[in-house]
């Protein structure tokens, strides 16, 4: 289906409205084709059918779109349908023609002319479901359209995107509680598959709902493998690449932190693989046909931004990869879980380094200004006399990305107001305290995902324990990389790494010339100069002692009034194994140098300061020997003059 094609509603009548039942299992058996609901669907298509309000919060892939068709089809007359991506649209709306049934679409990627013809079969009462885009209850006309015929079931899909306190909050969504009350007494429900406790008190206090029926399910996925590991950015693509080189790790997913990675990453991809870029940036019609693609096979793998995934039917996917942090541990359980859906063994891994967190910080001053540009904003407002963006920004001298998040943050928090025709004009003066507030949960929730990938703990039950599932938060789940740290994963995956292998050669070297020494020490002395980041190293030692090619030993004392940890290092019999299977393949991967006569070896050892060999003194052969094994990392030949 393509965004401007015209529906024809009658084509495809499988079972006409009047003869279809009211059961909700006679629906699920005779439009849906399925025998047996899966867990906990039944109880909401009951609640829902009934005409009660309520929160459903189920994991990505547990079949929440049900939840909502069944019982709109059981209380007859239009299901309004409240969605925030085109794409998501465009999916749930062919595959409920496909079964016969009468449901369209509005948005801003149709012509105006389909759009009409979807208002007037809304209003003559032929539609089973219309969905649309939250901005769109905000178009001249369109509410009171559906107030002089109300739907019978409102569904508010991506729920969490009303709350302040989600990982994907939209200001549209923000005001839907005022524009649905508009619509009641028709009963409400809101679908999401990440929603923290405090997010789903945020959504049943928007839209209004406060005496909804709850229905909080299962965040624990038992076929997914978690796997994060902290790598340079330089690293992570020829990771991906030996990873999705095996066919069993396809169909994947990889997700880019910009559009430029996304461009990037796929066009290195596509050399070796069936790889395709899916982001904002692009035209709706080439995303359409990626996503086509990647549907039907043609395409094994995506590189994407967060734009891609959302009802996305394609239970196969075995791999998801994040090429950074992300931003949220919501978004970030949201993206995982479209890995598996079929049930099978699949893995979600997570590539990071300490560069992530300095380009959060980035955006996250550019998305949330400091109060004090709010104020400034706020004080140039007049309620009277509206002010056009541009105007604004010339008088407050910011720039205008700037300047446009905060006039949205000041709408969504009361502060500011749009006209008809989009000009800004001052709102209530109470905003701060809410914005304040709402700027203080983003930071917590960028510091919150970097402690999860720093985190030593099961990677399931750290997200299990996230959302606030009591009931299953002290189960591990014995397949992430933390669980099995032997096992095939991302570890295993950089292993062969020059970075790596250089890495654990330089440790381990340091080690066998002097045991247990402070690892702080090391650091300073061994791998600071050489570029490595402080996080990057001690990851890496977490593992190597996981894998007992080292011991940490830890001791404290008391200085100047506090407790002071120290941790030494130990070498391990397995680490005098790992060394010597690292020097043997340093061996012979060394192309001898030439060196003659007179020729200078100098060879710096960090920490022991400079150590000088004329080979005049040795002999050719023997110097060629001594430049092998004596250089550990930096080794320059001059000719003598």
């Amino acid at each position: 289906m393509t965004p401007d094609s015209v529906s024809t509603w009658d084509a495809h009548p499988f079972l006409p409205a009047s003869k279809r039942p009211r059961d909700v299992r006679e629906l699920l058996r005779l439009i849906f084709g399925h025998t047996e609901f899966r867990p906990h669907q039944e109880a909401v298509c009951r609640a829902a059918a009934q005409g009660q309000d309520l929160l459903l919060v189920m994991p990505t892939g547990a079949g929440k779109s049900l939840c909502f068709q069944i019982p709109g089809l059981a209380r007859g007359g239009t299901t309004l349908v409240i969605s925030p991506l085109v794409a998501l649209m465009e999916d749930q709306v062919a595959k409920l023609q496909a079964l016969g049934l009468t449901a369209d679409r509005i948005h801003a990627g149709r012509a105006s002319d389909a759009s009409r013809q979807v208002f007037a079969a809304y209003h003559q009462g032929r539609l089973d479901f219309l969905f649309v885009a939250p901005e769109r209850l905000a178009a001249p006309g369109f509410l009171e359209m559906l107030v002089s015929r109300p739907p019978t079931l409102i569904a508010v899909d991506e729920a969490h995107c009303i709350s302040q306190w989600g990982h994907d909050f939209r200001p549209e969504y923000r005001m839907l509680g005022p524009r649905l009350a508009q619509l009641r007494p028709t009963p409400i429900m809101a679908l999401t598959a990440t929603a923290t406790a405090q997010v789903q008190e945020d959504i049943i206090r928007q839209l209004g709902i406060t005496e909804a029926q709850r229905f909080i399910h299962g965040f624990r996925r038992t076929n997914i493998a978690i796997e994060i590991g902290e790598l340079g950015p330089g690293d992570r693509l020829e990771i991906a690449q030996n990873i999705l080189t095996n066919p069993a790790a396809r169909p994947a997913i990889v997700y880019a932190p910009t559009r430029k990675h996304t461009e990037r990453y796929a066009t290195a991809l596509a050399k070796v693989l069936k790889a395709a870029p899916y982001h904002a940036g692009m035209p709706a019609t080439d995303r359409d046909l990626v996503q086509a693609a990647f549907v039907r096979g043609d395409v094994d793998v995506v590189v994407a931004t967060i734009a891609f995934g959302m009802g996305i039917d394609k239970s196969n996917i075995r791999t998801v990869i994040h090429m950074a942090l992300p931003s949220t541990i919501e978004g970030y359980y949201q993206e995982i879980g479209r890995a598996g859906r079929d049930g099978l063994p699949s893995r979600a891994i997570l590539m990071h380094s300490f560069v992530d967190r300095r380009t959060h910080e980035f955006l996250f001053e550019k998305n949330y200004p400091d109060v004090q540009v709010l104020q400034q904003l706020y004080r140039q407002l007049s309620p009277e006399r509206p002010m056009s963006r541009e105007q604004l920004q010339r008088l407050v001298g910011h720039d205008e990305d700037v300047v446009t998040a905060a006039i949205d943050k000041l709408r969504v928090h009361g502060g500011a107001a749009l006209d008809v025709e989009g000009q800004v004009l001052r709102g209530q003066p109470r905003w701060e305290p809410s914005y304040l507030s709402q700027r203080k949960h983003r930071a917590l929730q960028l510091l919150q995902v970097a402690q999860f990938a720093a985190s030593s703990e099961c990677r399931m039950r750290r997200l299990v324990a996230h959302f606030g599932d009591s009931e299953e938060a002290e189960l591990t789940c014995g397949r992430c990389d933390v669980c099995r740290p032997a096992s095939i994963g991302i570890a295993q995956d950089s292993e062969a790494l020059p970075s790596t292998r250089d890495f654990d050669l330089r440790l381990l070297r340091t080690l066998a010339a002097k045991d247990e020494q402070a690892a702080g020490r090391i650091y300073r002395e061994v791998f600071e100069r050489g570029g490595v980041e402080r996080s990057q190293f001690e990851h890496r030692l977490e593992l190597l002692a996981r894998r007992e090619v080292i011991r940490i030993k830890t001791s404290s004392f008391y200085k100047d009034g506090q407790w002071i940890e120290v941790r030494k290092l130990c070498l391990t019999p397995l680490g005098s194994q790992r060394m010597g299977e690292l020097e043997n393949s340093l061996r012979s991967s060394i192309t001898p140098p030439q060196i003659t006569v007179g020729t200078q070896v100098i060879h710096k050892v960090y920490g022991a300061g400079q150590v000088e060999q004329t080979v005049a003194e040795f002999g050719i052969a023997k110097a060629v020997v001594n430049f092998q094994t004596v250089g550990l990392r930096k080794v320059a030949a001059a000719q003598l003059g």
